[in-house]
């Protein structure tokens, strides 16, 4: 009998340098070896690639390439020492266990809900964007099979060439999507209903595929999709009830305990072993528990946070270089070789563009909106590569085949971001010239828009209580505020579940089915805008943080408001000092200030009403507007008197004026450096006698004036007014007492010298404080500068003349408000 000898297997870990092992000969020094190349390819792939707006994927995938055979891998000597054989197995394993769980994060992903909810139209769209090029795929994998691919087994052949070249990678277009700024607009609700129903559509046929390329008679291969349906239907009937029941296990507020969190993970393997028994994949078992975890409230929530980082970030890309591995782009040689690779990447984009462009047109969807949505269903990614290593695997696809269909998926990926930024624009078509750009105006009668953004629920109290002082009377046409929930978009999964909640009815933080921290703010809306008759409309904004300014400007565009409420990016501990929440933030709140095509407000929250909703009835509030002159003092007093308007508010305006006996040659400088200094100073006064007139018959409104000589009697007159609830100032006020504060001591200059003294230790207040700036075409030079200052991470935001204000638009859009402009 013969013997058969087999190399002994890797040992774990080493002895160690010192002691005459070569750590690489071992598997765990070798795996964190591997872990760590495919990390730093990977990211530094992912930065060069970002000016191109693209994927990390595509990062991965070439990164993936790279260290593989068909570059670094023609080495060698490197191949065998960083990737031996003998490593594969392990590599291979904890490859595919990174992808199990992030097929079951991908299954969160995915709510069934919402395709029963599919409309006609993306139905139509989608099963035309699978159909024509299921067909296409078909029909090349003829011409495959007559040149490249003899002997293969034709029916598994032609199922995985069809679904190889019909799927949408619904991950990967989500996050174009919401890189583009695309993801409420039409275009972006109907590529991703329809890329759902094509992901679901696509998995089914891949189990067909799977089954079909089983080594068995066709009796094994119907009995394999028997028992994966017969799987399924159990989990449905069964894990629902399972994962509903673990929800109800932790009370309202309370972490998810970890022993539920554990208990689905390992459901989530029990799942994968079943389905790889019954001879489908484990991938499949993993893909429905994620479908079926409930997707509203904190479970969802908790079991992605626990899982994404480890798995996307560190196990994920391991599965890129396993498929980089098996792709060695030196076998398409010749030009037959390379003619059956435009074959097939012509037959993938005209199949899927085609396909999906006519039937949107029959839709009535615009050309270039036809086009945007047909570029868009042509993305590929990981669900692509999963299919291609499973045909590899199961011998369906050679060598050959598997790098022209890599870097088909690789082509048609790529191309996706740069075609729709060129066919769709939908920024040309938002609204650039409206006239009520500031709070100040002659008309007061006329309906004031403001949109309001926050990060979280901390914001809410003090904004609601805002928007409750601004209402003004009854009378008027009324207040309507866009409340914009900012959202930052991560390479996290779990930012893919943010998308889902942007786009269900527009309402990211309206859930009216659970309890929790959302439910609080449901009740805070809508008792406010029932009790107030403000009308709110929620919108969202889901961006990096680099670009979210933009869709704060083009939002406010789109809607015409007169004026941006935006959060400090500090808060006040308990002791009473300000801690920065984020200093992203910052940069955010800067460029808004920069680019605004209106007035700007930003509001230091020191508890504004305490941390509830207060009634209209219950507002007793006391609000100090501070003027010292100026385009922004304007503002800010314009805004006060429509406080003013309330009934449980009382205005305090304290204008300041210095002593005759000190004004020096400064202040001659400071009027010459203004253009048109008569003009200026008379529209200031009978701004100012028009408030005395309305303060002399009204006793909410309480006028003053202050002679000061100097800085510090200016800070002892704000002292002495320190227990009102709100503080309104100008960013930039201007003269002669203004340009006295040291400007050394301005930590913020976006806040202006008020705004600073305000949150410094000088005045010791409780009083929470909104600093504006009024809108002008063109700001001033020192107002630029001081947004400049320790603004790094600018880039390219330098301001271009006029139109950088005035008809601002963003490319792409934002497109995440849902409710129409009337």
């Amino acid at each position: 009998m013969a013997v058969k000898c087999e190399s002994s297997p890797m040992h774990a870990t080493s002895s160690g340098l010192l002691q005459g092992d070569n750590p690489l000969h071992y598997s765990l020094p070798l795996v964190i070896v591997q872990i760590c190349l495919v990390l730093v390819l990977t990211r530094v792939l992912a930065y060069i690639l970002r000016p191109l707006r693209q994927p990390r994927v595509i990062a991965e995938i070439i990164g993936g390439i790279l260290l593989g055979p068909s570059a670094l891998g023609r080495n060698k000597n490197y191949l065998n020492a960083i990737f031996p054989k003998s490593s594969l197995p392990v590599l291979d394993t904890l490859a595919n266990l990174g992808l199990l769980f992030f097929l079951f994060l991908v299954g969160t992903e995915l709510d069934p809900r919402s395709l029963r909810r599919t409309g006609k139209k993306a139905l139509c769209i989608a099963l035309a964007g699978i159909t024509l090029p299921f067909v296409l795929g078909i029909g090349t994998s003829f011409a495959l099979r007559s040149t490249i691919a003899q002997g293969v087994n034709q029916a598994p052949f032609l199922v995985f060439m069809g679904v190889a070249l019909s799927i949408t990678a619904f991950p990967v277009l989500a996050r174009i999507l919401a890189e583009l700024k695309l993801l409420t607009t039409d275009v972006g609700r109907m590529a991703m209903s329809a890329a759902a129903v094509n992901d679901v559509a696509a998995w089914i046929l891949l189990a067909l595929a799977i089954a079909l390329s089983g080594s068995g008679s066709p009796i094994v291969s119907l009995w394999v999709l028997l028992s994966g349906t017969g799987f399924i239907l159990l989990c449905i009937l069964i894990a629902p009830r399972i994962f509903n029941w673990m929800a109800r296990q932790f009370p309202e507020g309370e972490p998810v305990n970890e022993l539920y969190v554990c208990a689905t993970l390992a459901i989530v393997l029990a799942a994968g072993f079943v389905t790889d028994a019954i001879g489908i994949h484990a991938l499949f078992g993993a893909f429905v528990v994620g479908v079926l975890v409930p997707k509203e409230g904190p479970f969802a929530g908790a079991l992605v946070e626990k899982v994404e980082d480890l798995v996307s970030g560190l196990f994920l890309p391991l599965y890129f270089v396993s498929s980089g591995l098996k792709t060695n782009v030196a076998t398409i040689q010749g030009a037959q070789s390379w003619g059956l690779l435009v074959l097939v990447i012509t037959t993938s984009c005209f199949g899927k563009i085609v396909g999906t462009v006519c039937v949107s047109l029959m839709c009535k969807l615009s050309v270039q909106e036809s086009l945007a949505l047909g570029f868009l269903m042509n993305t590929k990614g990981l669900v692509e590569l999963i299919v291609l290593n499973i045909g590899k695997d199961k011998g369906v696809l050679n060598d050959q085949i598997f790098a022209i269909m890599v870097l088909m998926a690789l082509f048609t990926t790529f191309m996706t971001t740069p075609l729709v930024i060129a066919t769709y624009k939908p920024a040309k078509m938002a609204v650039t010239e409206y006239k009520h750009r500031t709070i100040m105006r002659k008309d007061t009668s006329k309906q004031l828009r403001i949109l309001t953004c926050f990060h979280g629920t901390r914001n809410i109290p003090t904004l609601i209580n805002l928007i409750e002082a601004t209402r003004g009377t009854e009378k008027k046409e009324g207040l309507r505020v866009y409340a914009m929930h900012l959202l930052e978009l991560t390479e996290r999964p779990s930012a893919i579940l943010m998308v889902h909640k942007a786009r269900k009815n527009g309402l990211p933080f309206w859930n009216k089915e659970k309890t929790g921290e959302s439910n609080q703010v449901i009740v805070a809306f809508e008792t406010f805008g029932q009790l107030s008759k403000v009308s709110i409309r929620p919108t969202t904004a889901i961006s990096p943080m680099s670009s979210m300014h933009e869709d704060i400007i083009a939002s406010a565009e789109r809607k015409r408001v007169s004026m941006i409420i935006v959060p400090f990016h500090k808060h006040q501990r308990l002791d009473g000092h300000f801690e920065t929440t984020r200093a992203d933030l910052r940069n955010v709140n800067r460029r808004v200030l920069e680019h605004a095509p209106c007035s700007v407000g930003i509001i230091i929250d020191r508890g504004l009403g305490g941390a509830s909703h207060v009634s209209a009835s219950e507002v007793n509030y006391t609000v100090l507007v501070l003027f010292f002159g100026g385009h922004d003092d304007r503002e800010a007093l314009a805004y006060g008197m429509r406080v003013a308007e309330h009934p449980g508010i009382t205005l305090n305006v304290v204008r300041f004026i210095i002593d005759p006996a000190v004004i020096g040659a400064s202040v001659h400088v400071d009027i010459a450096q203004n253009s048109g200094p008569v003009p200026e100073s008379s529209q200031e006064e009978i701004f100012l006698a028009d408030l005395k007139q309305k303060s002399s018959g009204d006793s909410s409104i309480v006028f003053q004036e202050n002679i000061v000589k100097d800085v510090r009697e200016t800070t002892e007159v704000i002292r002495g007014f320190k227990k009102c609830n709100l503080f309104i100032v100008g960013r930039m006020s201007e003269g002669q007492l203004v340009s006295a504060f040291d400007s050394k001591s301005h930590n913020c200059p976006e806040l202006g010298p008020l705004g600073n003294l305000l949150i410094s230790g000088e005045i010791s207040t409780s009083a929470s404080v909104l600093v504006v700036q009024q809108y002008r075409s063109e700001l001033p030079q020192e107002s630029l500068r001081s947004l400049r200052v320790g603004d790094s991470s600018r880039v390219g935001s330098s301001r271009i003349g006029h139109s950088a204000r005035v008809g601002h638009s963003t490319q792409g859009d934002d497109g995440h408000e849902e409710v129409t402009e009337i």
